[in-house]
């Protein structure tokens, strides 16, 4: 019991004439406002500057990626020109009657081999 009487002393000593919100009483109302305005403002500050660097952060990755969809869209058309490059040599080839005689045998060669490996592999996994 002697040891409660302590504490409660040691905690009446330590609080003396302080309410509760009595902390606050002790500091004009107005510093207390200021201070906590200071403690908003460095915190918006912080939030500022990292939203500032996450979008300077989003414009070199934009950047990035047009340079790559610039670097596509050439690849593209590079590619484009080719595929019309190779449409016009085989008009140029199926425009004579030779030049169809000849890839009609082609096509009939190669028809054959698919036809060929088809059967052996067939075969096969019959065995």
């Amino acid at each position: 019991m002697n040891s409660r009487r302590d504490r409660r002393s040691i905690r009446a000593a330590l609080f003396d004439g302080i309410e509760e919100g009595g902390v606050r009483a002790l500091y004009n109302n107005h510093d207390i406002d200021e201070h906590d305005n200071n403690i908003a403002i460095d915190g918006l500050q912080d939030r500022v500057n990292i939203l500032k660097a996450l979008t300077g952060d989003m414009h070199e990755e934009l950047e990035t990626h047009n340079k790559l969809l610039d670097k596509m869209g050439h690849s593209m058309d590079a590619s484009r020109g080719t595929l019309y490059g190779n449409l016009d040599r085989f008009k140029k080839v199926f425009q004579t009657k030779s030049n169809r005689h000849m890839a009609a045998i082609v096509a009939s060669f190669i028809a054959t081999f698919f036809l060929i490996y088809y059967l052996i592999r067939c075969f096969s996994a019959i065995e």
